[in-house]
């Protein structure tokens, strides 16, 4: 695998932890900001908008630009928007600054992809976006704690100044080692916004929306449910956490190897074990060592799907894959707001906490169904598992 990938992953490791630290950082930015912590919280929800409905207009945005030149601006922006981050005065400012960055978040990680994918064979296409996307799950398994743990000892602001400092040494890489291609085709707004006809490319969006819904509907009400249902304390809440993010790593590089080999039977089995795995924790919860072997059994399953999914819709819109890669991760972003939604409604209506994995298991069961039909329908939707 080339050097320019590890930039890649740095740089993913670094988006990803500006956007899941402030989560460990609320009741800093609140007290330091004078608002509420569920204000502070619109902080999160800012960003998740601003990654879902900026991604696919920064994607357009940069079409004409060579794809490193594109890297390159977006880590512009996000080196700018972090340092708005950390010298942020008020809470209207930081939300910009919040927004600000997000901006370069789906845009960056679609272009990427597509990137990563073509520094390699086409055989292990899947694996290298599976390494760029390692920098995403080393930033909750590393990132995030340790800026939290930063932003404790030395004020919220500390932390922004650290990512601001990663941003820039992977600014740094991606113009020193990232390589210029110049076969490259020239795309325009029309060849863009083209590749969004046909079914096929909507009913692979419609995928990754189902398997992040899934996903945060568990991921979401994980810690209440660990410490009411459980009986974990929050030192220990912090250390499954941990393996989870172990088991999110290690099912990122699996699933990248498997869907080298056969896509669609990879998202198909993963969808299948999420859907058990998740709906078996509603009986596990209860018992420490079993929750705990479950978790990283979900988590492994979780992210497997993650490098498949991102290929899965180069696949299907072939004529613009920065395009179609940045919308799934504004899909990606859906299906997190969507997922916090369903597990809130589940324990709004009193069903309990020990009804959260049933619903994350029936939408991964919707993500199974959705598959099959894509994939049944052959090379001419263009998802046959070979062609990837």
């Amino acid at each position: 695998m080339p050097l320019s990938l590890l930039i890649l992953a740095l740089s993913a490791f670094a988006i990803g932890t500006t956007e899941f630290v402030i989560m460990g950082l609320l009741p800093e930015v609140a007290g330091d900001l004078h608002v509420s912590i569920p204000g502070a919280g619109w902080l999160v929800t800012g960003y998740a908008l601003g990654v879902a409905i900026g991604a696919p207009f920064m994607a357009l945005a940069t079409a004409r630009l060579p794809r490193k030149k594109a890297l390159v601006v977006l880590m512009g922006v996000f080196i700018l928007g972090n340092l708005l981050c950390a010298v942020a005065a008020d809470y209207n400012l930081l939300m910009l600054a919040r927004v600000v960055t997000a901006l370069c978040h789906g845009a960056f990680f679609g272009i990427g992809s597509v990137v990563a994918a073509n520094l390699v064979a086409p055989n292990k296409r899947a694996s290298a976006v599976a390494l760029m996307f390692t920098g995403l799950t080393l930033a909750n398994v590393l990132g995030v704690p340790l800026g939290t743990a930063l932003g404790q000892a030395a004020g919220w602001r500390s932390t922004f100044w650290g990512v601001t400092l990663i941003g820039v040494v992977a600014f740094i890489g991606l113009v020193r080692y990232l390589p210029n291609r110049t076969d490259e085709a020239k795309l325009d707004l029309a060849t863009e916004l083209g590749a969004l006809k046909g079914a096929a490319i909507w009913l692979s969006l419609g995928m990754t929306v189902l398997f992040a819904a899934s996903m945060f509907t568990l991921f979401t009400y994980l810690a209440p449910l660990l410490g009411d249902v459980t009986g974990v304390s929050p030192r220990g809440v912090t250390w499954t956490l941990l393996l989870i993010g172990v088991g999110l790593t290690l099912g990122n590089i699996v699933g990248g190897k498997l869907a080298d080999w056969r896509l669609g039977a990879t998202l198909m089995l993963v969808f299948a074990a999420m859907a058990v795995v998740s709906s078996a924790l509603a009986w596990t919860s209860h018992a420490l060592l079993p929750t705990e072997i479950t978790l990283f059994l979900w988590a492994t399953a979780a992210f497997a799907a993650v490098p498949a999914l991102q290929v899965n819709v180069v696949s299907a819109g072939k004529a613009a894959p920065n395009l179609v890669s940045t919308l799934n991760i504004s899909a990606f972003n859906v299906g997190n707001a969507l997922g916090a939604w369903v597990g809130g409604a589940v324990i709004g209506r009193g069903l309990g906490l020990t009804s959260v994995p049933l619903a994350a298991g029936a939408l991964a069961v919707l993500a199974l169904i959705l598959t099959f039909i894509t994939f049944s329908r052959g090379s001419d939707a263009g998802l046959a598992p070979a062609t990837h």
